[in-house]
């Protein structure tokens, strides 16, 4: 695999294209200023509630300024990834981050006007003026909100209060990432600094000493500064706590519910369907454990490939897997995929001061672009095609919806990504050069279900817990934490892995922590995904069509009814059934090639 120095030295073609966001740095400032000129302008539509016509040039002139923003903040965002550090690019993010503060101040006015209506009042509006039916699902949804938002100036205090103090997550992160040492191993006989973004890698390494080693040193200091970082995760979930009570919902729990506008059925019934069926996933650990050979699966073992895959992958052949991968689903969505590859959409190499990671961010009016460090590996194939499926959501959603309705929900946006994973998997179960790249084709499915089902909804049952001792006016202390994580590991590692003091570190590195209840959306995502993919692949052309008809809805539907056109009630266990379900098979696939 070819090593780059820097960005100059990496080939344009795996750079990505974002000149359909702005051509130069005149159009930036361009837009810049038509941004700034319109939320002044939105200042003026104070008591636009009472007048159809105004309402609606209001919210004409509002969708246009977000878009507009987006444009602003995602180029900005972009290309600050791209290269770490630059003081311009800094100075860039910073300022469309400002442009946000001001527009949000700008708005306050609008959602308490609009609640201050009667049924009465607010029903006349879309009989004077029509042409308001199109925002009329958005309306609803802050109609809604009656009696959970707070008049103007309390919203305006309350944001920038938020704005100003929620760097929880950035304080905890830089500890970890930045300012610990966990100081060196020695690799093939050269000293190699352990740090977390290596530190899966060296997790990876065939000797065990080696992994030892790290890990021990790595969590070491961890725990070392674990009061820090429990005092940190504490105070973020305290605000979301305090928020909630201020909107007058009688806990954040309660307030993602409203917002998601889900029954708690929903999550109970996934975690108690999982959590009957642990012994599939202690049945992974058991095959881990017998495949690798070992006595004992023991916490620095975890991080071993089932089946290591010796093959190096350029990223042409990358773009060739996964066009045949995704073929099932059509030749429309083959070509939607092909335009990700075509028009650059992806920046693919690796260099010192990128950003580490993998994403994909797009806007109301442009598709999206995708970061990744691409290292050769299989991993780096998956990255493709998971972000590759929310690039083709996306192109999905913007061809069949208006600029305001252009956004997913998360509980919704890992189906498409998480689908694709599977048919991958499958692809190369069956089409793979050898056995090795068979196994490991199958081998990755089972990690990403460990880590988004299982692993999720541990972590989210944690994080519910967390919610739950702060709301009753406790505190997350190191302790409390480090016997929650400990407690729920054993719980569902059984008698498959042993365990050690140091899985009471678990929590600290978990980022979302910091991202109020986002793990349960996850272990929902990856169920669906399981359950359409295996459909698909059986040739059922119905739960095809529904799939394809999913992927353009929009955001003027909440998720249960974008569920609803898959045919899914988030509610009945059968879904979440079907993904354990399908977990085994891929364990039992597993076995037949290997025992070949």
């Amino acid at each position: 695999m070819k090593k780059y120095k820097n960005r100059n030295s990496v080939e344009e073609k795996y750079k990505w294209d974002l000149t359909e966001f702005f051509a130069t740095e005149k159009e930036f400032e361009d837009t810049y200023q038509v941004v700034q000129k319109n939320i002044s302008k939105l200042k003026d539509y104070v008591g636009c509630t009472k007048d159809a016509n105004q309402l609606y040039d209001f919210l004409t002139l509002e969708i246009q300024t977000i878009a507009d923003w987006e444009d602003l903040y995602v180029y900005a965002y972009l290309m600050n990834d791209q290269e770490l550090g630059v003081a311009s690019s800094i100075e860039r993010k910073n300022k469309t981050e400002l442009l946000n503060l001001q527009f949000e101040n700008a708005i306050h006015f609008f959602a308490p006007e609009l609640l201050s209506l009667t049924q009465e009042e607010y029903d006349a509006l879309f009989q004077k003026n029509k042409k308001l039916e199109e925002y009329k699902p958005m309306l609803d949804q802050t109609y809604r909100d009656k009696g959970h938002v707070l008049k103007e100036e309390e919203e305006t205090i309350v944001s920038s209060l938020v704005n100003a103090m929620n760097h929880f997550d950035d304080m905890s992160s830089t500890i970890i990432n930045q300012l610990h040492d966990y100081g060196t191993v020695k690799v093939d006989g050269e000293e190699e600094v352990i740090a977390s973004n290596n530190y899966r890698h060296l997790m990876h390494h065939k000797e065990k000493k080696i992994r030892h080693t790290v890990r021990d040193q790595f969590q070491e200091k961890l725990g070392q500064y674990s009061t820090v970082n429990a005092m940190f995760l504490s105070s973020y979930v305290s605000m979301n706590d305090t928020l909630a009570k201020i909107h007058h919902f009688d806990s954040s729990w309660d307030a993602k519910m409203f917002h998601l506008n889900l029954d708690e059925k929903v999550f109970h019934t996934l975690v108690d369907t999982v959590e009957k069926h642990l012994d599939s996933l202690q049945k992974y650990y058991d095959l881990k454990k017998k495949v690798l050979n070992l006595k004992e699966l023991t916490p620095y073992d975890l991080s071993l490939e089932l089946s290591p895959n010796n093959r190096e992958y350029s990223i042409e052949d990358a773009q060739d897997i996964i066009l045949k991968a995704i073929s099932p689903l059509g030749d429309d969505y083959f070509h939607k995929f092909k335009k990700i590859i075509d028009n650059r959409f992806i920046d693919y190499c690796q260099y010192k001061g990128k950003c580490s990671g993998g994403y994909s961010f797009s806007t109301m009016h442009h598709n999206s672009r995708i970061l990744m460090s691409f290292n050769g590996e299989f991993d780096s194939v998956s990255t493709i095609a998971h972000e590759g499926g929310h690039n083709v959501h996306h192109q999905y959603v913007m061809e069949n919806n208006p600029l305001e309705y252009r956004d997913t929900a998360s509980i919704v946006a890992e189906v498409a990504s998480l689908t694709n994973e599977c048919l991958l998997s499958s692809y190369l179960a069956k089409n793979g050069r050898d056995k090795n790249e068979k196994l490991a084709g199958i081998a990755n499915m089972l990690d990403v279900i460990v880590s988004n089902l299982f692993g999720a909804v541990r972590e989210g049952k944690m994080e519910e817990d967390m919610y739950q001792m702060v709301h009753e006016g406790g505190t997350l202390t190191k302790e409390y934490l480090d016997q929650l994580s400990y407690d729920s590991l054993k719980k569902y590692y059984g008698n498959s892995v042993s365990v050690d003091d140091y899985l009471r570190n678990g929590w600290i590195t978990r980022s979302h922590f910091y991202m109020n209840f986002y793990l349960y959306s996850y272990a929902i995502c990856i169920s669906v995904a399981c359950s359409v993919a295996s459909k698909i692949l059986e040739g059922d052309q119905e739960t095809l069509d529904r799939y394809l008809s999913f992927l353009k809805v929009g955001g003027d539907k909440w998720p249960k009814e974008v569920y609803q056109v898959l045919g899914v009630n988030l509610e009945d266990e059968k879904v979440y059934l079907d993904a354990i379900h399908y977990f085994d098979s891929l364990l039992e696939e597993f076995n037949r090639i290997y025992s070949e």
